[in-house]
């Protein structure tokens, strides 16, 4: 019988060139390199564009020495572009709604004309390292806004609830043009304070109905924030909202009142029914006014540059610290020494600090 012949034929294809022109692979070695010149990394940011700002914050996340020298000439070029933003931190317990809200609060502010940066800090694994990064996926409307960025980073060991490059990725956004940066916490609870010395506004997202209104009411995180927003005001939590709308503007006016002569105040929204955004959106700018007017706000940053001096002292001694070959030697007999009960943490960490 005679056999049909297949469809699915295979046709021999071009072979792979033994050698390659020396002279040509040169050439591409040095345009590659000139495209991701320092220079380059710079002018590209200036002019907005994304692709080259992901990049450079890769480089600023990168623990390679080579990369972070080179993270360090780029954000030192950038920085008399910067600082011509409103840098809003936004914090919560888990499930409060932080994307949702992010994303209608981002929406709103676009569609004004301005440009805003979503940093999204993504929870790390303490066992694993590794982090979702879903943050994206979570902000479906707003990632395919020609007027938004969403960077989203892993928290890794910063015990702040922030990247501990996010600082320098405020100022790379800035530099790019992105008058509204939000910052996106981890939302664990009253240890992510760290946020409050990088922002300029700093906003707490709270829900009513889920037994946490009286747990609110501590010094520590309530004590900072500039703005109580209850979100998922709707449907039947609605009368819920305004409940703890009146809790909290009570537990407010029982602390003095800030430095910046700014009264906190306390609002309800709706982040999937876009309801209250448009209010938070103008409190905010009161905010700036005033802050601006009684010269609070410079003050402010200023402060946040010497925090943010000390903290990268802080952090490099650390590294510098942990790197030493005599050191790590040290450490790992003095680890021995606790498991066998020779020594005590104090001790052990007296005689590391000694050498």
């Amino acid at each position: 019988m005679h056999k049909k012949p297949s469809a699915l034929q295979e046709k021999e294809g071009v072979s792979k060139p033994e050698t390659t022109n020396a002279l040509s692979a040169e050439r591409i070695k040095r345009n590659r390199a000139k495209r991701n010149s320092t220079a380059e990394f710079v002018s590209k940011i200036l002019e907005g564009n994304i692709t080259f700002l992901s990049k450079a914050i890769t480089l600023v996340e990168s623990t390679h020495a080579n990369h972070q020298k080179k993270a360090n000439k780029i954000l030192e070029r950038c920085l008399p572009y910067a600082n011509n933003s409103i840098r809003i931190g936004i914090t919560g317990v888990p499930g409060v709604g932080k994307s949702t809200f992010i994303e209608a609060f981002g929406k709103h502010i676009t569609q004004q004309g301005k440009k805003v940066a979503v940093l999204a800090v993504d929870p790390s694994s303490s066992i694993h390292k590794g982090s979702i990064l879903g943050d994206k996926t979570r902000m479906e409307q707003l990632v395919t806004d020609k007027n938004a960025f969403i960077r989203p980073s892993p928290s890794g060991t910063s015990l702040g609830g922030v990247a501990q490059k996010t600082r320098e990725s405020i100022i790379l956004c800035e530099a790019a043009g992105f008058d509204t940066i939000l910052i996106e916490t981890v939302g664990v609870g009253q240890s992510e304070t760290l946020v409050h010395s990088m922002v300029d506004f700093f906003l707490l997202l709270k829900i009513a109905g889920a037994g946490d209104e009286l747990q609110g009411i501590k010094r520590g995180i309530i004590e900072m924030a500039d703005a109580i927003v209850i979100n998922k005001a709707d449907g039947d939590n609605e009368k819920n909202a305004k409940i703890a709308k009146v809790e909290f503007n009570r537990a407010l006016h029982l602390y003095p009142l800030k430095e910046s002569n700014w009264q906190p105040k306390v609002l309800t929204a709706s982040a999937l029914k876009n309801k209250g955004i448009d209010k938070v959106a103008v409190m905010i700018q009161e905010y700036c006014k005033l802050t601006k007017e009684n010269h609070y706000f410079s003050k402010k940053r200023n402060d946040q540059n010497k925090y943010w001096l000390l903290s990268t002292i802080e952090q490099q001694l650390k590294a510098n610290f942990y790197n030493k070959q005599h050191i790590k030697a040290a450490l790992e007999q003095e680890i021995s020494d606790l498991k066998n009960g020779k020594t005590t943490p104090f001790n052990a960490a007296k005689r590391l600090l000694d050498l």
